[in-house]
């Protein structure tokens, strides 16, 4: 690892954080050049027919995120 790279690792958390955003942020803008896997589109596209077939088997978000909550919480 180079020198410069060793040196992020002696970095402030706070600054640590803030870089990783700020990389996330960089990844994030350009959208179309990350990459999808092809098992990453059967599955979207297994996902979407199972929809199709019954739109109303799946949770709103709201219910999703309380079983979530409500998972975590040992409820």
């Amino acid at each position: 690892m180079s020198a410069e790279f060793t040196q992020v690792f002696e970095l402030p958390l706070s600054e640590k954080l803030q870089l990783v955003e700020d990389l996330w942020d960089s990844i994030a803008s350009v959208p179309e050049q990350i990459p999808v896997l092809d098992w990453q589109k059967e599955e979207l596209a297994r996902r979407k027919a199972a929809y199709l077939q019954n739109p109303d088997s799946g949770s709103s978000w709201e219910e999703a995120k309380e079983r979530i909550r409500n998972q975590h919480n040992g409820a």
